[in-house]
């Protein structure tokens, strides 16, 4: 590394510093403090792709419906748990609008982002069946889901979807199923990191078996309508994005306001639960935390000891930005099309000095671009990867992180600002320089 255009003794003084035993395996967020400390004690700044975190502005339509509220006096006053009632019925109409799917407004509730959401989802699922103690990840996904089920001290399984596309799923889904411990599937479309998107074929097999089995799948639309390939913008209209609510009722839906509509500070979300799932009585359920149905206990039981509900003043944002996207006054897919466009051109810059995309089809044609893209180089695992692009001010995750087999590491797009592409550019040709050889 003898070109590397930064301090190597400093890098390593950081990592000693934040006492991270092995910087390939480390976490999201232990990245995030190492490249932190690193720029805080010099004048380096690095092309940062470990965290996904918008890097648009926010929704104006939300802010100014927020600063409405505020000016109106709703932080003084508790909001219901189970949400507002213009942001429960927004949100129904936004699903009706972009998903093609019905989902009453009472199980429309407003979270503390997605990630309060699948922790409350996840507890309630892994006590609805005492047989059943064991949530399955389609893999690679989200990490910090995993560090959920740490946290709770629930059972998971998990398989990397990456050979196991089209007709493959329903046999290996089904060896995992057919054991009798599954309690749920989990997974996110688009993919968080690979970008791949399950088809209607695809989550046909997935719905179909979790009617077979009993179990409840989890979709997370953190990414809703961001597969650019097609357009998913219109209310209303025809294409819609494929959705496994279209063939199970024992769905529980994730749809976030982070990269969207760009609203992550405010940590805000909707986890939709399908009518039938929602009204579901569990004897074992109703017996571990005395509620009555799903849905009640999921408000009245467990978002209220979480949390006691979510941002007063952020629901109406989040009510006054479903509201706009259903009336058509917001397209919110053509807001987030720089991500796309940043996708694009980093890879080129990588694939020109030596790297190979990791993910790199989704059924047969080229992976689309977006949020994020998977990217490798030649006799390097993922973790060496990691390491050794921190030297070269790049900063990314591994992607057995995320739970894949591959090896790689995950780079996200929102912070690549496309004036730092002659950085990344410049930096990508020393790495390749030293590592070619």
């Amino acid at each position: 590394m003898n070109n590397s255009p930064l301090d190597k003794k400093l890098v390593e003084d950081k990592i000693a510093q934040l006492r991270i035993p092995d910087i390939g395996k480390a976490s999201i967020r232990e990245i995030v403090a190492l490249v932190n400390l690193v720029e805080e004690a010099s004048d380096f700044k690095y092309i940062r792709m470990e965290m996904g975190v918008p890097g648009l502005p926010p929704a104006k339509v939300g802010v100014e419906a927020e600063k409405d509220a505020l000016d109106r006096g709703v932080s003084a006053i508790y909001p219901m748990v189970d949400g507002i009632k213009p942001l429960k019925e927004e949100s129904s109409k936004f699903i009706k609008n972009f998903l093609n799917v019905d989902v009453a407004p009472a199980g429309c509730i407003p979270t503390t982002g997605s990630m309060q959401g699948t922790y409350a989802a996840f507890m309630a699922a892994g006590n609805c069946d005492k047989k059943k103690d064991t949530v399955l990840f389609i893999d690679p996904g989200f990490p910090v889901q995993k560090q959920q089920m740490m946290v709770l001290g629930q059972k998971y399984e998990t398989f990397d979807v990456f050979n196991y596309r089209g007709d493959k799923l329903k046999e290996k889904l089904e060896s995992f199923l057919a054991k009798g411990n599954i309690n749920s599937i989990v997974y996110s479309n688009p993919n968080n990191p690979a970008w791949i998107c399950f088809n209607d074929e695809e989550l046909k097999i997935i719905g179909e078996l979790a009617n077979k089995y009993d179990v409840i799948v989890m979709e997370d639309l953190a990414y809703f309508g961001m597969d650019f390939r097609t357009d998913f913008s219109k209310p209303g209209e025809a294409p819609f994005p494929p959705s496994v609510a279209h063939y199970t009722d024992n769905y529980v839906l994730f749809i976030s306001s982070s990269k969207i509509f760009s609203y992550a500070g405010q940590r805000i979300g909707i986890m939709a639960i399908s009518d039938k799932l929602f009204s579901r009585d569990y004897p074992d359920l109703q017996e571990r935390f005395k509620g009555t149905t799903f849905g009640s206990t999921i408000t009245l039981r467990l978002l209220y000891s979480l949390s006691s509900g979510t941002s007063h003043s952020a629901q109406w944002a989040l009510a006054a930005m479903f509201k706009a996207a259903n009336e058509g006054e917001f397209n919110f897919v053509e807001g987030v099309k720089a991500y796309g466009e940043r996708a694009k051109e980093m890879k080129r810059l990588f694939l020109e000095n030596g790297f190979k995309v990791v993910y790199e089809n989704d059924l047969g044609v080229p992976i689309a671009d977006g949020f994020y893209f998977t990217i490798g180089y030649p006799g390097m695992t993922g973790n060496e990867l990691v390491a050794n692009l921190l030297f070269y001010g790049i900063s990314a995750i591994a992607l057995d992180n995320t739970g894949s087999d591959e090896e790689g590491i995950r780079a996200c797009v929102s912070f690549v600002l496309p004036h730092q592409f002659g950085d990344l550019e410049e930096r990508l040709k020393l790495f390749n320089e030293n590592f070619s050889k």
